[in-house]
């Protein structure tokens, strides 16, 4: 599935995971990487090394934040267009990965799926002893 959505993005020159990291920012308008780590379920040693690339690539960079030992990103005028132009594309693959699976199995693969990130973050959660900021909506059902 990875494979059909970077082939539709690759115009963009994004990965799907780029433009989900590229997306969560921009929603959130930035982001630090405990906020990302626990958005998007990725390990924080694979996002520090994407969001790394995508930082010398021009598309993010550092934000100021009140607490000087966080590192806060956020979008760059690259990283907009870049986010604006792979949208359109991200859309097509949504629309052929549904019409290949049908919505009743995309609505069954996506409950599977946040049932499999929901056990992974609490994983996470127990093995560091505390809870993170943002993951209530995660863990609530």
């Amino acid at each position: 599935m990875t494979q059909l959505y970077d082939d539709v993005l690759r115009p963009s020159g994004l990965r799907v995971t780029q433009f989900n990291m590229l997306a969560t920012i921009a929603r959130l308008g930035q982001a630090n990487l405990k906020q990302l780590e626990s958005t998007l379920g990725i390990d924080q040693t694979t996002l520090t090394r994407s969001l790394n690339l995508l930082e010398r690539d021009g598309v993010i960079e550092r934000a100021p934040h009140r607490d000087g030992r966080i590192k806060a990103m956020k979008l760059t005028s690259k990283g907009r267009r870049a986010l604006a132009a792979a949208r359109p594309l991200w859309a097509r693959a949504q629309q052929k990965v549904l019409g290949e699976l049908g919505t009743t199995a995309w609505a069954d693969a996506q409950r599977q799926l946040t049932r499999l990130l929901r056990v992974a973050v609490e994983k996470r959660i127990r093995g560091r002893g505390q809870v993170q900021p943002g993951l209530g909506r995660f863990l609530d059902g």
